[in-house]
């Protein structure tokens, strides 16, 4: 198989995959190194297929029947509600892509999330409070964005609500 074979499968597996795959599970499924699907994914990338890197893997944005929409939402809350705002979300049927800030030296900064479930959401904050990072939302004063998808408007209108319900959706100045 050829580099570009190589690459149309990579992209049919991440296209089918219900969650993100590791480079070392890629490189064991096509017989490579797992530093031939890094090049593969940058490749890939610089043509134009949209191939997320998260945390725990890869993601193919533009595949998976793309039934799911997405909408991102503007949050403001302390370290306390951080949970609360994850579990709204991931409970109305929503997967929390990314969270993004806007830093006044870096611009926009962004960290790929990829939570779609409670589960998610715990793992996340028990590596928060083990130090090994502060939120992003810290640099920012609280404020801060998430792009989330979902099945349907509804669902994510649904999220929109309890996250106004809850205090976390920002709001206009009301000056």
């Amino acid at each position: 198989m050829d580099g570009n074979q190589r690459r149309e499968k990579l992209v049919r597996h991440l296209a089918r995959a219900e969650e993100a795959v590791t480079a070392s599970e890629l490189a064991q499924r096509l017989g490579v190194s797992r530093q031939v699907i890094v090049q593969d994914v940058a490749l890939l990338r610089a043509a134009g297929v949209e191939v997320l890197a998260t945390p725990r893997g890869y993601l193919l944005m533009t595949g998976g029947g793309g039934s799911a929409h997405t909408r991102t939402f503007a949050c403001k809350h302390g370290p306390e509600q951080l949970v609360e705002e994850l579990y709204i979300m991931v409970d109305g049927g929503g997967r929390v892509l990314d969270v993004v800030v806007e830093h006044p030296v870096y611009g926009e900064l962004r960290g790929m999330l990829m939570l779609s479930s409670r589960r998610d959401v715990d793992r996340f904050a028990a590596k928060l409070a083990a130090g090994m990072a502060a939120p992003l939302a810290s640099l920012t004063g609280g404020v801060h964005l998430h792009t989330v998808q979902a099945a349907s408007q509804a669902d994510l209108q649904a999220i929109e609500e309890d996250l106004a319900r809850a205090g976390i959706l920002l709001t206009r100045d009301p000056s």
